[in-house]
């Protein structure tokens, strides 16, 4: 019997800085900071905005293919009837399709009012940080943690120093931002060193630091890039009372980690109707198929990114892994 459901792990980079904001609420010196995890307090990009982003982007591609898109004789275009909001509006214009034969409605679900929906045959984990960039006096190194690199199935025997562990390297002690620590080059209990080749770049894979949980937390929100902004008056060509305000920022260069579980569409059978969808030419049967979607998304993270501050220089996001 085919599988109920199947996990696929995605590793990307971010090009620009990342921010995913939390609606305004003041964290220190910052006026706009950006979701954390509540238990680790290390950011992370929520699964929601992975799983909106990821059904806009698809949502485009599909209407690239198929401009001309027809819906009982009348248009129904892909982008941005099947990728925003499920609800007609006002005048009964937009809104889910809801079709068995719609690959966007299907693997990302529908809305149907009161008469219920589909919940959609593919569920996004929260984006994780795999790998932190930190300046340090040797240049830039890219440190993670026990807890991240259990995210890509590898585990670290024992209990970890207040030390940084750097592989085949110096043992003199090294600065991540303002910690000072020393270094070690033997992971304990004889546990082997990851291998990160999940399309990592060479030059970040070589210049990879571990510590504990509890330190990676610190040198993260130690090293956050945090920017100032202002709008300016018109009229005075100065800034304007009250309008400066800070918000922070994944770095460049941070290398996230999350889970794409897709369902068996052959399970299910949204609004009493097998499914019927196609990508790429062939039927959607398998949680390989579904994935195949949420992959046409893929390209345009790294272009129209996401997160807010997008016209700030912001956002941009490459999928390394798989694909990459």
């Amino acid at each position: 019997m085919s599988k109920s459901y199947e996990k696929f792990t995605v590793v990307g980079m971010a090009i620009d800085p990342i921010h995913v904001g939390t609606g305004g609420a003041r964290l220190g010196r910052v006026d706009l900071s950006i979701v954390r995890d509540p238990v680790t307090r290390v950011p992370k990009i929520p699964g929601s905005s992975l799983a909106g982003v990821c059904r806009a982007y698809a949502a485009m591609d599909q209407q690239e293919k198929n401009p001309s898109r027809q819906v009982n004789g009348k248009p129904k275009p892909y982008y941005p009837d099947c990728a925003g909001q499920g609800q007609p509006d006002k005048t009964g214009q937009g809104g889910h399709c809801g079709r068995p034969d719609c690959p966007i409605c299907i693997v990302f679900g529908f809305a149907r009012g009161a008469g219920g929906g589909f919940a959609g045959l593919a569920a996004f984990s929260d984006g994780h940080v795999l790998l932190f960039p930190v300046a340090t006096r040797e240049g830039p190194m890219w440190v993670t943690c026990p807890d991240a690199l259990r995210r890509i199935g590898h585990e670290i025997k024992g209990e970890l120093e207040e030390a940084v562990y750097q592989q085949n390297n110096g043992t003199q002690r090294l600065n991540l931002g303002w910690l000072l620590l020393e270094r070690k080059n033997t992971l304990p209990d004889g546990s082997r060193w990851p291998s990160l080749n999940l399309g990592v770049p060479q030059y970040i894979t070589q210049h990879v630091l571990i510590v504990s949980d509890k330190l990676f937390a610190h040198i993260v929100n130690s090293n956050l890039e945090v920017r100032t902004s202002v709008s300016i008056d018109p009229e005075t060509g100065a800034a304007e009372e009250g309008a400066l305000f800070s918000y922070e920022a994944l770095p460049r260069a941070t290398v996230l980690v999350w889970d794409v579980i897709c369902k068996n569409p052959q399970h299910f059978q949204p609004g009493g109707q097998q499914v019927s969808a196609q990508i790429n030419g062939q039927a959607i049967t398998g949680p390989t198929n579904v994935f195949e979607v949420v992959k046409t998304a893929h390209p345009y993270l790294e272009y129209l990114g996401l997160g807010g501050m997008g016209t700030r220089g912001m956002g941009r996001l490459r999928v390394l892994y798989p694909d990459g």
